[in-house]
């Protein structure tokens, strides 16, 4: 059921169901954070394996410290420039964060969603909420309610609608590594060189994991159940015989060969519609049925350039 009904949404998770709430982001797959039931249902509801962590996620930053060991004072400086915003922090987890959460590891991810619903709705609650993306597990993220509903609906109590999400690109996630450095380990929502500013060495960490500390790090993810072919769109488009194939441009000034559908990221070339854009767009020609076959080109990588590229690559299939 979709719904705009924050009241009802807060006495689901209470009682310990699970809601889908939007973000600024994608829309998450809630539950309380504090009860492994709850948080176990969330794993069984989107099949997802319990080697990948969850993110937590709280109505003020305040709140974070009765949940971490401590906060490196860089983060409180971040954090107060960026939240509510597309960016997670990894912290040392108290005891009272279940392993389940975070996989095992002693880090866990928080961050403060930037969606009036959401912070409405985590006001009511006196515990964070735990909330991976809306899908089953490695499918292309949720950008609106319909989306959660076709994928998750007979699965969850409730669908908070708070319409399309604004960035469409999972959260940037960043933790601070023993040298000082802050370490990058998923691109996202938030540009990686909006850090800089805070002048500490900055490093990207690029390598999946089959047992990752951070949530969205497995090779294979954000996909669609089409196969999807990443490179040039003109040679690509000559390597699939009598498949129908469709194709994912960056802008209209991309290599479009005629007669094929297509679905362009941003005519202008403008980054934040294509990010915002681009998981949409994978979904519907994912849905149509006439289609056999997904081709995409690169974004530049630059800017959100480097979330979108990161997520067309593990979304993508090995060459043709």
């Amino acid at each position: 059921m979709i719904g705009t009904d924050i009241n009802f949404a807060a006495s689901i998770l209470k009682r310990g169901g699970l809601v889908g709430i939007p973000t600024e982001t994608v829309y998450g797959l809630a539950g309380n954070a504090l009860d492994e039931q709850s948080v176990l249902q969330i794993f069984t509801a989107k099949n997802r394996p319990h080697f990948d962590p969850l993110i937590l996620h709280f109505a003020d930053f305040s709140e974070v410290e009765k949940y971490v060991l401590s906060i490196p004072e860089i983060f409180h400086v971040i954090a107060h420039e960026n939240c509510p915003g597309p960016i997670t922090f990894l912290l040392k987890k108290k005891p009272i964060i279940s392993d389940l959460v975070t996989s095992g590891s002693d880090l866990v991810a928080i961050r403060i969603p930037n969606h009036p619903m959401t912070l409405a709705l985590l006001a009511q609650l006196d515990f964070p909420l735990a909330a991976p993306s809306a899908n089953p597990f490695g499918y292309i993220s949720p950008t609106t309610a319909l989306h959660v509903e076709k994928q998750l609906g007979d699965k969850i109590d409730y669908i908070l609608d708070g319409g399309p999400c604004e960035v469409g690109l999972e959260s940037t996630i960043i933790s601070l590594d023993d040298d000082g450095s802050l370490v990058v380990h998923r691109k996202g929502g938030m540009e990686v060189d909006l850090l800089k500013k805070y002048g500490l060495p900055l490093r990207i960490n690029d390598l999946s994991n089959s047992k990752p500390s951070a949530p969205g790090m497995l090779l294979s993810h954000y996909a669609p159940r089409k196969k999807l072919y990443l490179g040039n769109l003109e040679e690509l488009a000559e390597s699939f015989g009598d498949q129908k194939v469709a194709i994912l441009a960056f802008s209209d000034k991309s290599f479009i060969p005629k007669g094929y559908p297509t679905k362009i990221l941003s005519p202008d070339s403008d980054l934040r519609e294509a990010a915002k854009n681009v998981f949409n767009y994978l979904r519907l020609l994912d849905e149509d049925e006439e289609i056999d076959v997904i081709i995409a080109e690169e974004v530049p990588e630059e800017g959100l350039g480097l979330a979108i590229n990161d997520r067309l690559r593990r979304a993508a299939s090995s060459e043709p």
